[in-house]
């Protein structure tokens, strides 16, 4: 999605520099395809797909997930307008430190020292690379405070989206409804504001097949990776939904570094590992903090189940 979303801004064959119309659209492919999924459902008997008819109570608490969202979207691709991929997905990292900060303050959770220094490991990674990247190219620093904006926003996101759950049943199928359907609405006026439409009115490919297959397909994976992140928030926590998105950041960097055949510094790649070295560590240390709570869980389980048979034999 990301190097799509790249290809949208700055290629050659592209270069669509409207990134809030972008931003929309992909918005809306994600309601199309709820609704898709959703006929799909009713031609089974047996679908637990819910149902997606709009309530205007549920819209409304879900309202503050839609308005980070869309900020989180919005200065994501203003950041990816402005800076190379691989500099773009470095500056996830700080995330992280927006969400220790964020979980204590909202959530009241505190984080074990042992993952608190995980997070500094990834922050120093993360400050090493602007500091490297900046003597490589003429770095846009208007870029890395999008960047530094939108990791905060991807932080509240995350925090916010665990916290609005209950509204839609812990369904995540419904949280992606209403979060792009509020999404669309709420941008519209921000559309109007930026100069998107004029860039859309002088744009000479606005009719070419692949410019709309391009938008089509980033609105699918950007569909596909917001139920898949919402699933993980689920079943775990803010902090550890971010630091995955981290490692997979450094991942994406890795692959662009090579794609793209940008010479970088021994600096420059021991920032990554630095990065991808404390997420690691970190899943670890999160990892045996779980375990015992996870093996009674399981243990609860399993005592209960053999009661219930016991019961129902006798």
């Amino acid at each position: 999605m990301v190097f799509l979303n790249k290809q949208l801004f700055k290629s050659k064959q592209l270069k669509l520099d409207a990134p809030i119309f972008t931003t929309i659209f992909q918005c809306f492919v994600a309601v199309v395809l709820c609704h898709f999924v959703s006929f799909l459902s009713r031609l089974r008997k047996n679908s637990k797909f819910p149902s997606l008819r709009f309530d205007q109570k549920v819209s409304r608490e879900v309202l503050p997930v839609s308005i980070c969202f869309v900020l989180m979207i919005t200065f994501n691709n203003l950041c990816l307008r402005e800076l190379g991929v691989a500099f773009f997905n470095m500056g996830r990292s700080l995330a992280t430190l927006f969400n220790v900060a964020l979980s204590y303050f909202v959530l009241k959770r505190t984080t074990p020292p042992l993952a608190l220094l995980c997070c500094l490991v990834i922050i120093a990674g993360y400050l090493l690379g602007v500091s490297t990247e900046g003597s490589l190219v003429d770095l846009s620093y208007s870029g890395v405070w999008y960047g530094i904006v939108s990791s905060l926003f991807v932080s509240l996101n995350a925090i916010l989206t665990s916290r609005v759950l209950p509204a839609v049943d812990q369904n995540l199928w419904r949280l992606g409804y209403y979060n792009n359907l509020n999404s669309c609405i709420l941008m519209l006026p921000v559309l109007l504001m930026s100069g998107d439409i004029t860039a859309l009115r002088n744009y000479p490919g606005i009719f070419s097949g692949y410019l709309w297959f391009v938008m089509v397909t980033v609105g699918v994976f950007g569909f596909m990776t917001g139920f898949i992140s919402t699933w993980q928030i689920q079943v775990t926590t803010p902090l550890t939904y971010n630091i995955s998105g981290t490692a997979k950041a450094c991942a994406q960097t890795i692959l662009a570094v090579v794609y793209y055949q940008m010479p970088k510094t021994a600096l420059w790649w021991l920032s990554n590992m630095m990065v991808l070295g404390g997420s690691f560590f970190y899943a670890v240390v999160r990892r045996s903090i779980m375990k015992p709570n996870h093996d009674e869980k399981v243990k609860y389980e399993n005592e209960y189940k053999v009661t219930n048979q016991g019961r129902s034999n006798v």
